[in-house]
């Protein structure tokens, strides 16, 4: 059994604990969230629209409940987009494709226990070589920060 030292920290931003799994937990634990940072970084989807339309049809109410609590958790951050001032673009941070390695490992497990919709071969590439699979995600997480956008914030 493996045995944690007590956590002696002090909570921050009003967390029920500094365990580090109810850290994740109250920053990206909830269905939406994981999923709005599915689409982001599986499914290159970067609009309200784009995540609206995804196969759960989260509520639109919900949808941007979720992606204020992601931008003010560092996950995501919300860009003006260039082409149409009218309308944002999502984008993961470090912080947020810095997640990949945890929602692959859920992937896996999904796969191993449950019947889902994984491509085999998705399945298959993250089992085997899961640091080059890692690494594609992150290069082209770098080439879409280069797309036609601007930070709202500085």
């Amino acid at each position: 059994m493996l045995n944690l030292p007590a956590m002696k920290i002090k909570t921050q931003r009003g967390r029920r604990s500094g365990c580090p799994i109810n850290v994740v937990l109250e920053t990206v634990g909830d269905s939406w969230s994981l999923l709005i940072v599915r689409d982001l970084m599986f499914k290159e989807k970067k609009t309200f629209n784009e995540f609206q339309n995804a196969e759960e049809k989260i509520a639109t109410n919900i949808l941007s409940d979720r992606l204020q609590r992601l931008d003010h958790a560092g996950i995501v951050i919300k860009q003006s987009n260039l082409n149409d001032a009218r309308r944002y673009i999502y984008r993961l941070t470090e912080k947020g494709i810095d997640l990949a390695p945890m929602l692959i490992e859920m992937f896996l497990w999904a796969a191993r226990h449950e019947k889902t919709a994984a491509s085999p071969a998705v399945i298959r590439e993250m089992t085997r070589n899961r640091e080059a699979f890692i690494a594609d995600l992150r290069s082209r997480w770098k080439n879409g920060r280069r797309e036609a956008t601007r930070p709202l914030r500085a």
